[in-house]
């Protein structure tokens, strides 16, 4: 496989999904960047407790 035909491939297959739009409905973003808020702040958290030389 080479790199020409695989990029020829990617490119076909990234055309054929352009009128999805990409979105689910029951995607929220909010609660999407909510979640990954959360998830940062509490690997902050974390990443502090072990920490606690400094």
């Amino acid at each position: 496989m080479s790199i020409p035909s695989t990029a020829a491939q990617f490119a076909t297959l990234a055309a054929e999904g352009g009128e999805h739009g990409g979105n689910h409905e029951s995607l929220s973003p909010y609660l999407t960047g909510g979640g990954a808020l959360f998830v940062l702040l509490l690997l902050l958290w974390i990443t502090t407790r072990f920490n606690r030389d400094r």
